[in-house]
């Protein structure tokens, strides 16, 4: 199991080609049998895979906050909403709302802060366990290189496929 970032980090730059050539492969593959043995390693290596040692989806990713996510969190913190947005919420000229800081504000020894009230983005990383990966292939390997969960699943994935 690899869990330097360092390491991953390199080992995604290295296994770049490898990674296209993976994503065709899976693309061609049967979808459902592809989300059982996802699921599976998954399950499996996030057993084995302490985010609080880690914290890199906190550190690096946008997060995209919804109006109701935005209110309620404001009321758990006892701010207005005004108050709230001015100081975590960046809002798109179409009306999209982001945290406003990369690492986000609420991440503190890598833990989150607001943990029952974190944002539906953050409740879902890394996502392995939704339905249709193979149509998914895009955003999980924009976060290979970043996620020691996907990283482990994703090369356990090649084994498990026979791939090459």
């Amino acid at each position: 199991m690899v869990t330097s970032l360092t390491v991953i980090e390199d080992l995604a730059l290295e296994k770049e080609n490898e990674n296209y050539q993976f994503q065709d492969f899976l693309k061609a593959s049967e979808g459902t049998k592809i989300d059982t043995l996802v699921q599976e390693l998954n399950s499996i290596v996030t057993s084995q895979i302490d985010c609080t040692t880690c914290g890199n989806c906190c550190k690096t990713l946008l997060i995209n906050v919804t109006k109701n996510e935005a209110d309620n969190l404001s009321l758990y913190l006892n701010k207005t909403r005004i108050d709230f947005d001015k100081e975590y919420v960046e809002k798109g000229s179409n009306g999209m709302m982001l945290m406003n800081t990369i690492p986000c504000s609420f991440l503190a020894d890598n833990k989150c802060t607001i943990y029952d009230y974190r944002f539906a983005g953050c409740r879902e990383f890394p996502g392995l366990d939704i339905p249709n990966f193979t149509k998914r292939l895009f955003t999980v390997f924009m976060h290979y290189g970043r996620c020691p969960i996907i990283f482990n699943v994703v090369e356990q994935l090649k084994v498990m496929t026979n791939f090459k």
